[in-house]
């Protein structure tokens, strides 16, 4: 492919003031594809891939997506310039709308090889990797970080907004015009990549404050918006939020998104449509060998908070053991536990 190198600073960004978090054995190919038939609009991001895996792995299996699930986002990761820079020309191939680098993760692998979090302690050196990555691609380079990180094991306390500040500045000095940041700290030992998604406190405010520091700059917000409310309120002084487990707990709620936060026009969807859509899509993938168990996984929680949902969540977990003949028919079957006004109703 043809590349006319454009200073990253002046890339059309994926401007969405809504996205889908990347999620570790989450947000795959399938997961976004069903996330897909409930909102049309709202930036879905891939888990994160690490540069190496993209070099030398499997690039069809890791990279390849359904045009539907466009506009997408791929998350990278790692902190090596070169071995990032190949990964972005090779993700552009595959026809992405943006790539990120990941400077959120903690977990005990990716603190192994040094990226991740830990890289929120060396900004001029993901200056240095977002530089890299835009001399590879046309496409737009944004960052994914934390409000700050703290190890103990280390010494290392950077948790005041001085820092997190001085972060963004030095990315930005790079180019880098978009930073989706989760308003919580990471510490970098003591806790599970889940609990540091609880614990420390959230500091939206630090959020808000970079946001007015840097009017220039796309902020988005990540942590914690479980409401309609929340996420307007938060839309007030940022310019996107994130969504993670909200998507997994009641995905429904993004049913309306199109029609509160895109100005789309058209009738919001019926858990009906979204399912006969869906069924399809998930038996021909099954036959190709995917995860019966992973396929399963978005739908788990469509009916959250309604009559019904008991019923519908224990068909959908016995779906683990139905054999490859029965999986369709038993997928049908828990359609059939659902009062048809439940799934013909539109969210309003």
């Amino acid at each position: 492919m043809n590349r006319t190198y454009i200073p990253l600073s002046q890339r059309p960004h994926t401007l969405h003031r809504l996205s889908l978090a990347p999620m570790v054995d989450k947000s795959d190919r399938d997961w976004r594809w069903i996330m897909r038939r409930i909102t049309r609009h709202t930036l879905l991001y891939t888990e994160m891939i690490t540069a190496p895996a993209v070099i030398r792995g499997d690039r069809k299996k890791l990279l390849g997506f359904d045009d539907s699930e466009k506009p997408l986002v791929l998350q990278l990761g790692w902190d090596e310039p070169g071995d990032l820079a190949e990964a972005c020309r090779i993700a552009e191939d595959f026809g992405y709308d943006e790539i990120n680098l990941n400077c959120g993760c903690p977990s005990d692998k990716v603190q192994q090889h040094d990226f991740g979090a830990c890289l929120m302690a060396r900004p001029s050196h993901v200056a240095e990797l977002v530089e890299s990555m835009a001399s590879a691609t046309s496409l737009p380079i944004t960052v994914k970080n934390r409000i700050g990180i703290r190890s103990r094991k280390n010494g290392l306390s950077l948790e005041t907004y001085e820092h997190l500040h001085q972060f963004v500045g030095t990315v930005a000095e790079a180019g880098c015009r978009k930073f989706t940041i989760h308003a919580r700290i990471a510490i970098l030992e003591g806790l599970s990549p889940r609990e540091n998604r609880d614990v420390p406190p959230l500091r939206p405010e630090d959020v808000y404050r970079l946001k007015a520091d840097f009017p220039e700059l796309f902020i988005e917000i990540n942590g914690g918006y479980r409401t309609r409310s929340d996420i307007d309120a938060a839309l007030v002084q940022a310019d996107a939020v994130m969504l993670g487990r909200l998507a997994l707990d009641d995905p429904w709620i993004l049913s309306l998104a199109d029609r509160l936060w895109f100005a789309e026009t058209s009738p919001a969807p019926t858990r009906r449509e979204v399912l006969e859509a869906s069924i399809p899509y998930m038996i021909r993938r099954a036959e190709q060998g995917a995860s019966r168990g992973l396929l399963i996984q978005p739908l788990m929680n469509l009916f959250a908070g309604q009559k019904g949902a008991k019923a519908w969540k224990r068909a959908m977990t016995e779906l683990h053991g139905a054999g490859s003949e029965g999986f369709t028919g038993a997928l049908w079957a828990a359609v059939d536990l659902l009062d048809d006004e439940l799934l013909d109703r539109r969210s309003e």
